[in-house]
């Protein structure tokens, strides 16, 4: 079983994390969410195990997250944890889609105003870890390096990361000669490899940690779905896992043999 205080670097940062860090991305409102008290039986426990690394962001549930988070702090002294939130991402959860192009900018002025909206909910004057949580497609990595760089010498944020954006991207953001890129943050399982050719040796390469998201495979590698659709997740007319490619039934399949040997569920 991974042990949560087996700290290792993030990057090359200097930073210190578990191995497994707490998304909080089901923190709040909305179908997919935890209500209140179960977050925080949730983020007590993986503290309590020695965990230090807690992930969120400003569009999950509308910036709910963040406050639960930060309520969840109190209890804490701030230096024990890592705290990691993004901006520019898409709505997740208990708020309005955010359609506002202003808010979906990578562009200093939003994560400026981002950053600041982000500190107030989870109260606290910085964070280590700051995402730029989707690239937008047309703001330069140039002046998002730049304003990065801003906020560290600010001392609002520690260090820097790059969640969902392209692989020429990450490797241009990495040789500005700005901050340093400390971690990508990208989907990554049994069933979704398609980062080991590129993303893998970039990081590699940089001294950059990669921190996955997706490690079920949306709930697909747990096991609960069936090519029938009888399983306890049985799927709904039209649903995406109905259309999946059989090599992904064949991955399901060899982690039902695996979980089988050891006596385990998937």
């Amino acid at each position: 079983m991974t042990r949560l205080d087996d700290y290792r670097p993030l990057g090359r940062s200097g930073l210190r994390v578990s191995p497994l860090a707490l998304g909080a991305m089901t923190f709040g409102t909305g179908s997919f969410c935890a209500g209140d008290d179960t977050a925080r039986e949730i983020f007590r426990a993986y503290v309590e195990d020695g965990g230090n690394f807690v992930d969120t962001a400003d569009n999950y549930s509308a910036g709910r997250s963040e406050e639960l988070v930060g309520e969840f702090l109190r209890d804490l002294a701030r230096d024990d944890v890592v705290l990691a939130t993004k901006y520019s991402g898409p709505g997740f959860g208990g708020g309005e889609p955010r359609s506002d192009p202003r808010r979906r900018s990578n562009g200093r002025k939003n994560m400026v105003a981002s950053l600041e909206a982000s500190l107030r909910r989870l109260r606290v004057d910085h964070v280590d870890l700051y995402w730029l949580h989707l690239w937008d497609g047309f703001t330069p990595a140039e002046e998002v390096m730049a304003a990065f760089g801003d906020l560290v010498r600010a001392g609002k944020i520690r260090a820097v990361g790059l969640s969902d954006v392209p692989a020429w991207y990450a490797t241009k953001a990495a040789m500005l000669g700005g901050p340093p890129v400390t971690a990508l943050q990208l989907e990554y399982s049994l069933v979704e490899r398609a980062i080991e050719a590129e993303y893998v040796p970039l990081a590699r390469e940089f001294g950059i940690a990669v921190q996955p998201w997706g490690a079920l495979g949306g709930g697909f590698l747990s096991g609960k779905y069936t090519r029938d659709g009888a399983g306890e997740g049985r799927l709904a007319e039209g649903a995406p896992y109905r259309s999946l490619p059989e090599t992904r039934w064949a991955v399901l399949d060899v982690v039902r043999e695996v979980a089988a040997e050891v006596g385990a569920t998937p």
